[in-house]
């Protein structure tokens, strides 16, 4: 979501942005003892407003120096040594002025145009730019950027307005991302009775689903790690589970969508069980083969199947709308806006849910199938993890006409293929069949500024498809195949063959965080407590060490210390 606007109006905030860290500069705004030895400036004639000095000057027009400079309303002229009495009657004799000077708008004109970085560091400069920055509409959309705004907006507005402000949100949760390189503990939950194929992390509601070859859905407390309620068994094996607060829907292999309605008042949401009302399940039927993969927004269902097909469905009708048809089996969809991207076979395709109609297709995406894909919240990257063992980040650009993607890098972590990926910005978590699971973060490739930004213009620092990065973090230790995997806040979930289900909590290394960030602001004021003694001390002791001090200057001035070769020279005569 970065900031739009005109030509003009770009470089006029551009020039802002200057004036924001050289005050006084560029806009006009003149200092005193400012000097200038151009004759002409910014296309205003030194004669039309300076009496000329030539032969034949008036009495009355005597000036001292060669050229005199004005500033009035930011009028400039050249010269050196004006003093308040050459100035005409009308002329006054301009101050310095801050950047807190200007109307309100232009300063939010450029406060819109900075990083979240250069957002903070403006806030440190004053009490007045710390009002205006802290309270800005852009930390807002920072957030939504990387994370999204949450599915219940009233509920956080609430929040916002009795708690934190959207820069804490913001600054808080840019915070718990970094946890992520820190300690954790691994909790192992069992319930299942064969391999666990799809997990899915409901960050919002604290909620964590799980299914596979038992044809069973449970549901998970995300913090306790403690079952709290299954389904009957569905027949058939379950290889995708979707949900948000109001819909849990689950694909199984004999081609059907069971949908649980989230009931009202329970305190988990949805009734797995069907013993309060029939009336919440709902089976829908349309693909001929086995569901794969599903997804939801707030107006549809979006599911694909190993029929080549990916079906869009109405939420309220629960009927289906749309179908898409592919060259191969589809393995995964991640819809967002518009648009819905898809992966069959080993290509990956970007499709228009309005008309039906494919925007590009990106052809031999990986060496072999494409099993994996994920796709950040605005939509403008996409991930993708193939049977060769390497993930692929696209970016995608909308020029108006089509869109296009473009390989920004790849990674090859893996020894095997991957099955899965999940992103939350900034980190992008892969699962593969050789028991082990990458953390890649992402931010080195992307841009800051957000004045640089637009929706169809690039986001990244550079292209380089063929460069291989990295991986930040691996976690180890586990059997093989891993079928699913997703993150949320400061948890990671994963699922494989063994039919357990792994929750790596991260919280210990935000609370081993926040204690460490306490014991630095506490040896900082201890050392300042120091500091502060000390200078007292040396102010008691002024006379007496300025006496010293001279002293020494004295002697080291009139001694002169022998050279070692003299020396030896005497001692031998």
């Amino acid at each position: 979501m970065a900031f739009r606007c005109p030509k003009s109006t770009t470089e006029v905030s551009e020039k802002l942005v200057d004036f924001v860290a050289n005050p006084g500069i560029g806009i006009g705004i003149v200092e005193p003892n400012q000097v200038c030895h151009k004759t002409n400036r910014e296309g205003i004639a030194i004669s039309d407003i300076v009496p000329s000095t030539k032969r034949g000057y008036r009495k009355g027009d005597s000036l001292k120096g060669a050229s005199k400079f004005y500033s009035k309303k930011g009028i400039k002229a050249s010269g050196s040594g004006l003093n308040q009495s050459s100035y005409p009657a009308e002329v006054v004799y301009d101050c310095r002025r801050s950047i807190t000077d200007l109307p309100p708008a232009i300063i939010s004109e450029i406060l819109n145009c900075l990083d979240p970085k250069d957002l903070g560091i403006v806030s440190c400069v004053s009490t007045i730019l710390h009002r205006l920055a802290s309270e800005h509409h852009a930390w807002k959309e920072f957030y939504a950027e990387r994370w999204e705004l949450p599915a219940v907006p009233a509920a956080l507005e609430l929040d916002v307005a009795d708690e934190k402000s959207w820069k804490e949100l913001f600054v808080e949760r840019e915070f718990r991302s970094k946890t992520f390189l820190g300690r954790y503990n691994m909790d192992v939950l069992y319930g299942h009775t064969e391999a666990v194929r799809t997990v899915f992390l409901l960050a919002s509601a604290k909620l964590i689903f799980t299914s596979g070859y038992d044809s069973v859905v449970r549901m998970w407390d995300m913090e306790e790690g403690l079952s709290i309620a299954s389904s009957r068994p569905l027949g058939c094996t379950i290889r995708a589970v979707a949900a948000d607060r109001r819909l849990l829907v689950a694909g199984g292999t004999d081609g059907f969508i069971h949908c649980w309605r989230a009931v009202e008042g329970l305190p988990h949401l949805f009734d797995l069980k069907g013993s309060q009302d029939q009336n919440t399940e709902v089976r829908l039927w349309g693909h001929e083969g086995p569901v794969t993969s599903l997804a939801l927004d707030l107006t549809r269902i979006y599911s694909g199947s190993w029929d080549t097909t990916v079906r869009v469905w109405d939420r309220h009708s629960m009927k289906c709308i749309e179908v898409l048809r592919h060259s191969d089996w589809v393995y995964g969809l991640v819809p967002h806006d518009t648009t819905v991207a898809s992966i069959s076979g080993s290509d990956v395709y970007i499709w228009d849910t309005n008309s039906g109609s494919l925007l590009t297709i990106i052809l031999g995406a990986h060496v072999g199938n494409t099993y994996a894909l994920a796709r950040s919240h605005t939509g403008d990257f996409l991930f993708t993890g193939g049977e060769d063992g390497s993930i692929h980040m696209y970016e995608i650009i909308d020029d108006g006409c089509e869109a296009k993607a473009w390989q920004v890098a790849a990674w090859i972590p893996h020894t095997g293929p991957v099955y899965s990926l999940a992103f939350e910005f900034p980190w992008l978590v892969s699962a593969s069949s050789d028991g082990k699971l990458a953390l890649i973060d992402v931010r080195k490739l992307l841009r800051t500024s957000r004045h640089a930004l637009g929706r169809r213009s690039s986001k990244v620092k550079y292209f380089d498809g063929g460069a291989i990065e990295p991986p930040q973090r691996m976690l180890h230790g586990f059997k093989s195949n891993l079928f699913a995997v997703d993150i949320g806040a400061d948890r990671i979930v994963c699922g494989g063959e063994e039919g357990v289900v792994r929750i790596w909590d991260f919280s210990q290394a935000l609370e081993i965080e926040h204690r460490a960030r306490a014991l630095r602001g506490m040896r900082l004021e201890n050392r300042m407590r120091r500091r502060k003694l000390q200078t007292e001390l040396s102010s008691s002791k002024g006379g007496r060490s300025d006496q010293c001090s001279v002293a020494a200057k004295k002697s080291s001035v009139n001694c002169i210390w022998p050279n070692k070769r003299g020396l030896s020279g005497k001692l031998k005569a």
